[in-house]
Formats: C-alpha cells, structure tokens, sequence
C-alpha cells in the first residue's frame, strides 16, 4: 500500500531533508527526523554547557528549534491524506 503524505507534511519533512517515497511508512519518517531533533537539541546543550550560548538565549534558541520540528507534534496518522 503506497502512502499518500500531505503536502504540509511533505514541505516540513524536506526543509530537514527528509524526502519519503510513497513506500516510506510514516513511523519510520517521524523516528528519522526525531533523530535530528534529539541531534540537534543536544548539540544546543553542548553549547550552552562549554559557555558558546549564553544561558538567557538558551530558551529561545529551545522554542526556536521546537517550532522548527513542529511536525513531530503532529499525530504520524495525520501526516497521511
């Protein structure tokens, strides 16, 4: 059964570089880019921690990242037409 992905979906995956085929199950794609947002947040840590980011930007750069990978908010049923 091929899967069909919104293209909200379909945008959100490609600006991180995720291009799923309609063979790709969705469950598989979400830990994909789940992965680059747990990649990600602990290097923003790693920064925070070695004094690179200042801990009054830490928050926003946290929401920042968050809001990137909004797509993870997302039910995987719902990335699906």
């Amino acid at each position: 059964m091929p899967y069909v992905y919104r293209p909200e979906i379909l945008d959100a995956l490609a600006g991180h570089g995720v291009r799923p085929t309609p063979d790709s199950a969705p469950a598989r794609v979400r830990e994909a880019v789940s992965d680059l947002y747990r990649y990600e947040i602990r290097r923003l840590r790693s920064a925070l921690l070695a004094g690179r980011v200042a801990k009054p930007d830490y928050i926003g750069r946290v929401v920042a990242l968050r809001q990137r990978y909004w797509v993870l908010s997302v039910p995987v049923h719902l990335w699906l037409t």
